[in-house]
């Protein structure tokens, strides 16, 4: 019995993904769990396994192809048999659809516009007033249409030209979503926000009593993050749109720059592993963030997110809600600050965290509740994450 590939969909959002590479061509054998193909879409790229074992037939959709999720795109049948045939011709208008035009398709479909008239050396004509403006405002003749006679550049056509603002840069896939999905949540998400100066001379202790080399902040961040959310229901909770999800897991999103973004890569289950468990985990997460390699099950699942930013040199900021999820923590650097310690004056590594949370889950005082924990918690981290 035939089986069909389709494009999946890893999350609520992605309308469509992209066909990079075929790793198996048509007619080959596949067994179960081999990479059949690459598929990009807004925030990863991964390899789409085979589901069974079977030949690699009818594949409709070729390298550069958008393709709507769910939308079959090649077939595993057995030996001897064909893909469906009704199903394929369905499928197929539907590809041709979503389709790109391509570089031959444009051109047939719209007129060439004439060119420009050349001068005898093969120049554009232009007047000796308007190549003299040109040079002046750095303008390039060869990208303008004269309007002179003969299809000669005048001085207007030039100063039109260089009123002609640069073409805009276009956005990544990256992003795109990551513009789409914050104005969504800003303009849909009641965030509150709330500020806690904390202590970090325990949490400098730890890392240097537990090795530098092998921890870093972030780490121990979400390490204690995790373990203080178990405790708070309600800040590791989902809005569902008309409800509250309290969900069974701590599965910690850690926001990862990249240089066409940011993407959030998912700790599972960070409540109950190990510390070096999580540092081994965040370590490939971001590595394989920055090469563009992360797969889809690495942006799942996420309940609650840290954004760290205090590596850039930032005191503080106020992150943005990561629908479904109830809320951020945004951590800034640690830095040196006069305090008052029993009254007196003293200098200590103080950290800025700030919490932003959606008011249809939590209110200020449960917010507060968990912020003040985890900050009790960042003071005496070793009782928290003991000694892995």
């Amino acid at each position: 019995m035939a089986i069909s590939v389709v494009m999946p969909a890893l999350e609520l959002a992605q309308e469509t993904g992209k066909v990079l590479v075929w790793i198996k061509k048509e007619g080959d054998n596949v067994v179960k769990g081999e990479p059949l193909l690459e598929i990009e879409t807004d925030k990863v790229s991964f390899e789409l396994e085979a589901q069974a074992d079977g030949i690699l037939a009818g594949v409709r959709s070729h390298e550069g192809d958008v393709v709507p999720v769910g939308q079959i795109i090649a077939w595993l049948v057995a030996p001897g048999e064909q893909p469906p045939v009704e199903t394929d011709t369905a499928s197929r208008v539907m590809a041709e659809q979503a389709r790109p035009m391509t570089a031959s398709t444009s051109a047939s479909s719209a007129p060439a516009p004439a060119a420009a008239p050349r001068a005898a050396s093969g120049g554009p004509r232009i007047s000796p007033k308007a190549r003299r403006i040109a040079e002046e405002k750095g303008v390039d003749i060869t990208k303008i249409r004269g309007t002179g006679p003969d299809g000669q550049i005048t001085g207007d056509d030039v100063l039109k030209a260089a009123e002609v603002p640069a073409p805009a840069e276009s956005l990544t896939t990256i992003a795109r979503l990551m513009a789409e999905r914050t104005t969504q949540s800003w303009t849909t998400v009641p965030h509150f926000y709330l500020a806690r100066d904390v202590d970090a001379s325990a949490l400098n202790a730890a890392r240097e009593q537990l090795g530098r080399d092998k921890f870093t902040h972030t780490d121990l961040l979400i390490a204690l993050v995790a373990r203080t959310l178990l405790n708070h229901p309600k800040m590791n909770a989902s809005w569902t749109g008309s409800a509250i999800r309290l969900n069974p897991d701590v599965n910690i999103s850690l926001a990862i720059a990249v240089p066409e973004g940011v993407v959030s890569a998912v700790i599972s289950n960070a409540s109950t592993i190990a510390l070096a468990e999580i540092a081994t985990q965040r370590k490939d997460l971001a590595a394989r963030a920055k090469s563009g390699r992360l797969r889809p099950t690495d942006i799942a699942g996420g309940t609650f997110t840290i954004s760290n930013l205090g590596m850039f040199g930032i005191d503080a900021f106020r992150a943005i809600i990561t629908p479904p999820q109830a809320a951020v923590l945004a951590v800034g650097r640690i830095t040196d600050r006069v305090v008052a310690v029993h009254g007196q004056p003293a200098v200590r590594p103080i950290m800025t965290i700030t919490l932003s949370s959606d008011h249809r889950v939590v209110d200020g005082a449960q917010a507060a509740a968990f912020l003040n924990d985890l900050a009790a918690a960042l003071e005496q981290p070793l009782e928290k994450v003991g000694q892995s």
